[in-house]
């Protein structure tokens, strides 16, 4: 049995990739912030697989090594998806703007959690483990008032790339799961229609063939998988 960690798990991506995946087999360590909301997704996906949900914050040195362990538990950890992120303030001020505070705490959830999570899972990563860092757009394209969320995913692009030249032994993906309609993207647009945008579902096929093909390490838009070259 393949086991996944996978941050933010009780809603929106996290939530669908733990879905398929359970129906695949893959045995899940899930984690989010929302006891009730992880309780009601290990219910759901206990009767077709092994699930832990431990709910938590990611920042937390002691919530990382209890994913870990969990999933060591479990036989190993052949994926983690680091899908967990944090918005900062909605709607979205300037950088001019923007309370520093605010702006470290983001940089904490969707820079420093990942990173650490992946150096807590490093001894218990099985050969050719996969590693799924979920990015944006935002990480590239300069959109006023995303700021502190898109600097953040560009920190954690470089790193990332960076983790996948060191680990050449690994795949190791940045992952741009492209325009989905979720609460954070409504957060993000507060007040506005996002009906138009298509569930998180349409991005996971891309996430499947990362995590059980044999595609190299590097940067993929999830609902097209094209590999994007970044000189």
């Amino acid at each position: 049995m393949q086991v996944a960690i996978i941050t933010g798990a009780s809603r929106g991506l996290g939530l669908a990739l733990a879905r398929q995946l359970a129906a695949r087999g893959w045995g899940l360590v899930l984690d989010a912030r929302g006891a009730d909301a992880l309780r009601s997704v290990d219910l759901e996906l206990a009767p077709l697989t092994s699930v832990v949900a431990i709910a938590g914050d990611i920042t937390d040195p002691e919530h990382r090594a209890a994913l870990v362990w969990a999933a060591e538990r479990l036989g190993g950890v052949d994926a983690i998806v680091n899908n967990a992120s944090h918005l900062g303030p909605s709607p979205q001020p300037s950088l001019a703007d923007y309370p520093l505070d605010e702006l470290r705490r983001v940089y904490e959830v969707n820079v420093i959690a990942p990173l650490a999570l992946v150096q807590q899972a490093l001894p218990a990563l099985q050969p050719g483990a996969r590693i799924i860092d979920i990015t944006s757009d935002a990480a590239v394209e300069p959109y006023e008032g995303w700021g502190g969320y898109g600097s953040s995913k560009a920190a954690l692009e470089q790193l990332t790339a960076i983790l996948g030249a060191e680990h050449p032994d690994l795949r190791v993906y940045r992952v741009d799961p492209g325009d989905m309609r979720t609460q954070m993207h409504q957060e993000a647009y507060p007040g506005e229609d996002i009906s138009d945008r298509p569930l998180p579902d349409v991005a996971v096929p891309g996430l499947l063939d990362l995590l059980e093909g044999d595609l190299p390490s590097g940067r993929y838009q999830a609902q097209s998988m094209i590999k994007e070259v970044v000189s």
